[in-house]
């Protein structure tokens, strides 16, 4: 069995509010009570080598989320999606394992679904100025980092996007960059509240649907 495995899950429902720490913690648990042994590190502090490659924020919903682990000994890759889902807590499901034969750093892209709540603008009226919005070319915002706060233009790190009005809210589709720069789903509406508040959504959820290399093909 190669040495590194890679697993796909999704996180959706009640699990989207589990924290990338406790879901660490809950991946370990839950390779323990299915019976298989986590490889470790040596040294004074061994940790469980496994490595979530986009870690996700707290509140987004995701069917794409990959995981790289190693195991200490040889199991069935078939069986394991359904044994790990069966000690997983409610919304976090396992689609399927395999060797990990692709680099992460070649990960590039992420395909987004939003949702956007008005509690009293008409989504229709309101779709054509998001839309005109995220088309400028320059979208300058103001964004925590490791050092405080910086500035980054957002508009190179989204590829496409597309706005649709509903009956009671907007939806959004876009292509955004995941990897140098990372742009975390949350930014499209900081821009909004930072740039343009009247068309700030009074409750916004996104769901991360598909991972892409640098070509637009599917990262596994």
């Amino acid at each position: 069995m190669p040495d590194k495995l890679r697993m796909r899950f999704s996180k959706t429902g009640r699990a989207v509010y589990i924290s990338h720490l406790d879901l660490m913690r809950t991946m370990q648990r839950a390779f323990l009570r299915a019976g298989y042994p986590l490889k470790y590190s040596e040294g004074f502090n061994p940790h469980a080598q496994i490595s979530i490659l986009l870690p996700l924020s707290v509140g987004c919903a995701s069917e794409c989320e990959l995981m790289d682990f190693q195991l200490t000994e040889e199991v069935d890759l078939q069986e394991l999606p359904a044994r790990l889902t069966a000690v997983m807590p409610e919304g976090v499901t396992v689609q399927e394992a395999y060797p990990a034969e692709t680099k992460a750093k070649l990960l590039k892209w992420l395909r987004v679904a939003g949702r956007y709540e008005y509690d009293r603008a008409d989504p229709a009226e309101l779709a054509g100025k998001l839309a005109a919005f995220y088309a400028q070319e320059t979208i300058v915002i103001t964004r925590k980092t490791k050092r405080g706060e910086g500035e980054m233009d957002i508009a190179p790190a989204v590829s496409e996007l597309h706005v649709r009005p509903l009956e009671r809210f907007v939806e959004l589709e876009a292509v955004i960059s995941a990897q140098e720069p990372t742009l975390n789903p949350d930014h499209l509406v900081g821009a909004l509240r930072q740039r343009a508040p009247e068309l700030a959504p009074d409750f916004a959820a996104f769901t991360r649907k598909e991972i892409y290399d640098a070509e637009m093909k599917i990262f596994r």
